[in-house]
């Protein structure tokens, strides 16, 4: 998967406006893509997504980077190997 350089990035996921249970799902599959230390941008329209996506990253101990509705950047846990 290519890094957006000017991101930092090394996918972008759009969630739509998916809520709780889907959104959840989604960002395991999403953050499956990448190496431990790699970021994820996520576009998500959902209105509870500012406190759904901070909450699965405090579970899953992934950290949330940036977060400024509609966007977040997510940074998979782990290693970086890149």
């Amino acid at each position: 998967m290519k890094v957006d350089d000017a991101k930092g990035t090394a996918a972008r996921w759009d969630a739509g406006d998916a809520g709780c249970g889907y959104l959840a799902m989604e960002l395991a599959k999403a953050l499956s893509t990448v190496a431990a230390g790699q970021r994820v941008e996520v576009i998500s329209r959902s209105e509870g997504a500012p406190i759904d996506i901070a909450a699965w990253c405090s579970i899953t101990s992934h950290s949330l980077i940036s977060e400024n509705h509609p966007c977040y950047v997510i940074c998979k846990k782990g290693e970086s190997h890149v």
